[in-house]
């Protein structure tokens, strides 16, 4: 695994963990990478600062249970108001939005999953659709 500084058109920076070299190099070229935070094209490595260690102690470990900053406590609290007043409707997510755009499915609020070209399409037909800025639990419906 190795961890890139990314900046995207925009100058968005952001941090992206990619499997090795190669596989960022093959994403980037496939316009697979996009901006984390507002979800544009045209992202580019960025100046990363290097990792030293100031001593051979092990660090103590993070606990993943809590947020750690005052944006992780927001976009946790965004996360779990999403999930408590919208139905999760996986890979279904395209054909429920349009369903619902053209009255054929009664209108609610869902979140799901969706490839980058596919939710592309939605918008411009006028659907109305945003990215989340985390990846939604995987449930079973």
């Amino acid at each position: 695994m190795i961890q890139y500084a990314l900046r995207c058109a925009d100058g968005h920076t952001f941090d992206s963990w990619f499997q090795s070299a190669d596989a960022y190099e093959r994403l980037a070229s496939a316009g697979m990478v996009v901006c984390a935070i507002c979800g544009g094209g045209g992202v580019e490595k960025a100046m990363m600062t290097p990792r030293v260690a100031a001593s051979r102690e092990p660090a103590p470990p993070a606990k993943l249970r809590e947020p750690a900053s005052p944006a992780e406590q927001a976009l946790a609290e965004l996360r779990r108001k999403i999930e408590e007043n919208s139905e999760y409707v996986g890979a279904r997510f395209v054909s429920e939005a349009r369903a619902m755009h053209a009255g054929d499915a009664p209108e609610r609020a869902i979140y799901g999953e969706a490839r980058l070209d596919e939710a592309r399409k939605l918008a411009e037909e006028g659907v109305p659709v945003a990215p989340l800025p985390f990846l939604p639990n995987r449930k079973a419906n």
